[in-house]
């Protein structure tokens, strides 16, 4: 880059900022951080130099200081300021140190909101899958954090199948010194953490019960990940830099239906190497933002794509190995990088044309090219999946979520296209959107976009199915199972799944005998929900074949396969539908 003969070496030393004036040199930053032009740009890169010399006092200002450079780095002005922000980046494992040496509180610095910066550790009760993956690829940086426990009891209930002659102790007396069972039963080459899970791990139990078992402890554990761990050092490596010479794109920029009609770009199914390589990205992610996604936690590393969408922007997306797949819903999560910079990610649960989409961007980076990014990755699952209709929970615009209601997400998503299912939210929008039109200076107030956010919402592509799914939750069909249950089985699961199997294998004349246990898993899932079905013997002889590729497409390599065949069974979509209604 031409960077017009400057002095690349900065003001003289005489010119060093005082601490007092960093805040309005953050200031100044951050109302030019997405500004764009060579004159901006110019501008930005002499504000970093500039920051980089002052001796940054509190925490807060840290905070913001890293924030700033994480944004300039996802949405470079110039090559050069994403260089200089970079570099400063690389100093905050020591500016953190050195307010801690300062004695300044930096308990703030381990918010979820703004965890995971270099040179801070994380503390939580972190799962036993995220414990068991922290311990192969991070040893020596995780170890068991004593001071935040308080039931000991729990490990009195647990400890004594790894323990000879604990009971003696723990079922009788006071105030047991766990902790010294602890050092004096595991080998002197462990570390607490790692004999406690190792234990765990060789339990004679599946994957899941062992980790009931550990979860139940409520065991904190502290982790301090290197730099490249940390949301200040992640990066994704990128060919070519996106540049931002124009102003971002804006909401009203962006056309969700148009979006959604155009060309998906390429998938690239990576190597199973690299495709762990990616799912270990995204836990590091998450686990330091005190985030646990069940979709990176379990995802299948072999079924791991990647796409680039243009602006400088990847996605990568995950499915589900059978044995973790949900009953009924098909799942895929994604990962967004920007610039290589982890900017956000992506949950959707798909039923036929349906998916519940769960779009998450760190809040960083909110100020980014946000609805473009969320209609790109709608076309990417509509073309992948097939999916037409994406529902949002209302969690997701506000509903006892503040975050949402201070951000105003109902009226982003509202004016994306999505439509309330609730006709009572209806009636409030239209006369809420005919305030806006005919006041200029009207805001919807905080009360309103509560009531607003009291139910769900939905963008259908396809007009001719227009309300199918307004009243539909899945839960329905579960509560509904639970009914039955209650009422012909005595409230016995194992019952109704014997019942219910014997019955759905004669109305479709289906034999199991060679069938996997993945299969097999899927067809109890499937038949506690089709015994609800009356006229299942009155299916004609293709709806049943297709019933039982569906079933043995969702244990398959890939579940893009079976919503492609759910998409073809048009009795089976009324019938879902008619229970989850």
């Amino acid at each position: 880059m031409d960077d017009g003969g400057r002095d690349a070496r900065g003001p003289s030393k005489s010119m060093k900022p005082s601490s007092k004036t960093v805040g309005s040199l953050l200031d100044q930053l951050d109302a030019l951080k997405k500004s764009f032009g060579s004159r901006e740009s110019r501008s930005v890169e002499q504000l970093l130099f500039r920051i980089s010399r002052a001796k940054i006092n509190d925490a807060e200002s840290l905070v913001r200081f890293h924030e700033l450079l994480l944004f300039i780095c996802a949405y470079p002005q110039s090559a050069r300021a994403r260089l200089l922000a970079d570099s400063l980046l690389k100093s905050f494992s020591q500016r953190s140190e050195a307010l801690r040496a300062a004695e300044i509180d930096l308990d703030s610095l381990e918010h979820p909101e703004v965890s995971g910066i270099a040179g801070l550790s994380v503390t939580d009760t972190f799962s036993f899958f995220i414990v068991r993956w922290l311990l192969n690829s991070h040893p020596s940086q995780v170890k068991l954090y004593w001071d935040w426990f308080e039931d000991e009891n729990r490990l009195g209930q647990t400890w004594p199948r790894f323990m000879p002659l604990l009971e003696e102790d723990a079922a009788v007396e006071a105030n047991i010194p766990f902790r010294t069972w602890l050092r004096a039963t595991r080998p002197r080459t462990e570390k607490d953490l790692q004999w406690l899970v190792r234990q765990f791990d060789s339990l004679n139990r599946t994957e899941k019960e062992k980790a009931e078992l550990y979860d139940s402890q409520q065991l904190y554990v502290n982790w301090k990940p290197a730099y490249d761990a940390t949301r200040t050092g992640m990066r994704l490596p990128v060919r070519k830099l996106f540049i931002h010479r124009e102003p971002l794109l804006r909401r009203k920029d962006v056309s969700l239906p148009a979006e959604l009609e155009k060309p998906s770009p390429a998938l690239q199914l990576l190597s199973p190497k690299q495709g762990e390589a990616i799912l270990d990205l995204a836990r590091e992610a998450s686990t330091t933002r005190y985030r646990e996604l069940y979709g990176f936690t379990h995802g299948d590393a072999k079924r791991v794509f990647k796409a680039n969408i243009g602006r400088g922007v990847d996605i990568l997306m995950a499915g589900l190995p059978a044995e973790w797949r949900l009953p009924l819903r098909a799942y895929h999560a994604a990962l967004i990088f920007k610039n290589g910079v982890p900017v956000g990610y992506f949950e959707g649960l798909s039923l036929f044309e349906r998916m519940e989409s769960g779009f998450n961007l760190y809040y960083q980076f909110r100020d980014g090219e946000t609805a473009w990014l969320y209609a790109r990755l709608l076309n990417i699952f509509r073309r992948l999946l097939g999916v037409t209709a994406f529902s949002l929970d209302p969690y997701q615009i506000g509903h006892e979520n503040e975050e949402g209601i201070e951000s105003g997400a109902f009226w982003f998503y509202r004016k994306l296209g999505f439509r309330p299912t609730n006709p009572d939210i209806r009636k409030l929008v239209a006369r809420e959107e005919e305030k806006l039109a005919t006041r200029a200076a009207y805001r919807t107030s905080a009360a309103t976009l509560r009531k607003l956010a009291a139910g769900p919402m939905i963008f259908e592509l396809d007009q001719s199915h227009v309300g199918d799914w307004d009243r539909f939750q899945v839960r329905n069909i579960g509560l509904a199972v639970q009914r039955q249950m209650a009422d012909k089985f005595q409230g016995s699961a194992e019952r109704i799944r014997e019942a219910s199997v014997k019955s759905l294998t004669e109305a479709i004349g289906v034999r199991t005998t060679s069938w996997r246990e993945t299969e097999l898993t899927v067809l109890r899932d499937f038949a506690v929900l089709l015994s609800m079905v009356r006229d299942l013997g009155h299916w004609t002889t293709i709806e049943k074949q297709q019933l039982v590729q569906i079933v043995q497409a969702k244990a398959g390599r890939d579940e893009a396969r079976y919503l492609k065949l759910m998409h073809k069974h048009e009795r089976l979509r009324k019938e879902m539908i008619r229970l989850g209604s």
